[in-house]
Formats: C-alpha cells, structure tokens, sequence
C-alpha cells in the first residue's frame, strides 16, 4: 500500500510518520526487556520503536516493512546515528523465521493484511519465541468502519476478542479495547477503534 502522505513522511528523515516519541506500551513495559533479547519489529515503518530500542541499548533488532523507502530511512538514521537495526524490505506473507525471538512487536500492521495471512504469521511467530517472550500487538477492530483514506487497504481488521482467542495458554500480561480521535491533512477528526494484547509465552 502506498499512501502518499506517508511517503512524504518517509522522505524526511528528521522525524517519524507517527510522531517521534515510541509507541507508549513500549515505554510502560521496558522493565520486562533484557538488552540481550532479539527483537523482531513487524511492519516497522520508518522505525521509531526500533530506533528507541537501538538507542536504549538492546543489542539484536530486526526490522522490517513492505516499503523500501520505510526502510530505507531507517538505515540512513542508523548510519547517521551510528546505530544497529537488522532491516529488510518483505511483508508478513513472505517473511521468513530464522532464528528465535524474546521480543516481537506489531503496531498497526495486521489489519493492513489478509485475515488468513496475519493468524498464520502470528502462528509462525509465537513457534519462534522462547519461553518467556512477549507479543506486543496493536491493531483496529471491525466495530467502527476504517476512515476513506485507508479504506481500500485495511483489509484484514480483527473482530473484538480475536487476538486473545489466538494467545490461548499464554499469560495475557495486558488486553484493551478503546476508540481514539485523530486527524490527518486530508482527512477530518475521526475515530478508530483498537485492540492491544501484550502476551507471555509460558
């Protein structure tokens, strides 16, 4: 998908499409991390949470997002900051697992893909996490219409209750269901409506 006020953002390199700051759940659980764990950062955008982590100091981050220039702009703020994220331009159907991860983060993405697509990914990913790891993911819900600009793309939004249904026998550390308000140039005030799961894999 592309959608150019995105692309825009992803030419600039002195701030994030989604504001500079990473994503909160992040910040609220960092405490859980160790700096040794790998980390997977699924459709990264032009990673902001990857970037925060690279600066926190965790050592083994791997990224990546269907678009180049996303990716693209996170490997020149890592050259200018001398900073290491593992990046890759692919999509969640064509992802390969290579190694285990401690960390996987999803903020998002899913209901930009195939339903069948995103639960076989998610499938794939908790087989590759170690015992312990966590599952952070965001993502909009069926019960409000997406808004027109995203509308011929968020093909793959959860019905409530879906993801937990999907983390059965993991400790399901968090659960949220909440509406927001934003605005984009193009497009007035207007509401989304969420699902946040953070899970640990026992």
């Amino acid at each position: 998908m592309k959608v150019q006020a995105w692309e825009d953002a992803f030419k600039d390199d002195s701030t994030f499409l989604f504001g500079s700051a990473p994503n909160r759940t992040i910040t609220e659980l960092e405490h859980l991390f160790d700096k040794k764990w790998s980390i997977l950062d699924v459709g990264c955008g032009d990673g902001k949470n990857a970037v925060y982590l690279a600066k926190q100091g965790f050592e083994s981050i791997d990224a990546f997002d269907i678009n180049e220039n996303a990716v693209g702009k996170i490997e020149r703020i890592c050259t200018s900051q001398n900073l290491r994220i593992n990046t890759q331009v692919t999509s969640v159907n064509d992802f390969v697992f290579e190694k285990q991860y401690d960390l996987v983060l999803s903020f998002g993405v899913y209901h930009f893909v195939d339903k069948a697509e995103w639960k076989a990914f998610i499938k794939k990913a908790q087989d590759n996490t170690r015992v312990g790891g966590i599952h952070i993911i965001q993502m909009f819900n069926d019960s409000i219409p997406p808004t027109s600009d995203i509308a011929p793309f968020a093909i793959g939004m959860a019905k409530e209750g879906e993801l937990c249904e999907l983390y059965e026998g993991w400790e399901i550390i968090q659960y949220l269901s909440y509406t927001f308000e934003e605005e984009h140039p193009d497009v007035p005030l207007h509401k989304h409506a969420s699902n946040k799961l953070v899970a640990r894999k026992i």
